[in-house]
């Protein structure tokens, strides 16, 4: 009877010690630097190690992020809505998760946001690991210059993709000039057509009523269209 108990205890602390062993966190970074506006996207990559396929949970435990910020788990090209907190999928067994991110639009405030998940397998809390992750943001936002004549200097769109409002910071050399940006669907209808004043250095997107999708928009100086660039809006 107890050789029977004996037994019956090491089955079940090699049991215990097999679901303990079920993943592995694969290319963890603990620290991102990004400036504001800007769209950073941190992998959480799981290697199912067990000789079974798990599902595993993804769990959203601290996000100490500002009002102008936003954080969202993404599949590949599939996001969550903002909010969701806990992320489940299937692992084969020996096979690893990847291509899904927590992707974080850092806004327009500065400073320094832990985000913290934990990885587990469904109905195994004792397999609970933390992944903890640091995001620095600072003051200024990286630009890049995608446009420059005597008239005109136009940085980058940002962010791109966008969810619901984007922003190209541009300069005005000529005060006769008259400039406006329109945007065309992949079909080439118009679907946007915006101002840009010579006393103002920066023009908002709203993209909240846009379909998700491709779009592109077209810089015209007195009606002659010196750029035209890809715009993503996504949900």
């Amino acid at each position: 009877m107890k050789l029977r108990l004996l037994l019956s205890g090491f089955v079940l602390v090699a049991s215990l010690a097999s679901i303990a062993q079920s993943f592995e966190l694969l290319d963890r970074t603990e620290q991102y630097s990004t400036g504001i506006s800007q769209t950073i996207r941190i992998p959480i990559k799981i290697k199912n190690t067990s000789e079974k396929a798990q599902f595993y949970i993804i769990r959203l435990t601290t996000n100490e992020l500002s009002g102008t910020q936003k954080g969202y788990f993404c599949l590949d090209k599939t996001c969550l809505e903002t909010g969701i907190t806990e992320f489940s999928k299937k692992v084969e067994a020996g096979a690893t998760l990847e291509g899904l991110e927590y992707v974080l639009e850092t806004g327009l405030v500065a400073g320094q946001y832990p985000i913290r998940f934990e990885v587990f397998a469904k109905g195994s809390i004792n397999t609970l690991t933390e992944h903890a992750v640091n995001v620095m943001v600072e003051e200024k936002p990286s630009k890049s210059m995608v446009f420059q004549s005597k008239d005109i200097t136009i940085h980058d769109l940002y962010p791109n993709p966008v969810n619901d409002q984007a922003f190209i910071e541009y300069r005005l050399h000529n005060d006769v000039v008259k400039a406006k940006m329109v945007i065309h669907n992949i079909l080439g209808s118009a679907v946007g057509d915006l101002g840009l004043p010579y006393t103002e250095t920066k023009v908002k997107i709203e993209a909240s009523d846009m379909s998700p999708g491709v779009y592109f928009y077209t810089v015209y100086l007195d009606n002659i269209g010196v750029l035209t660039r890809k715009l993503i809006v996504r949900r």
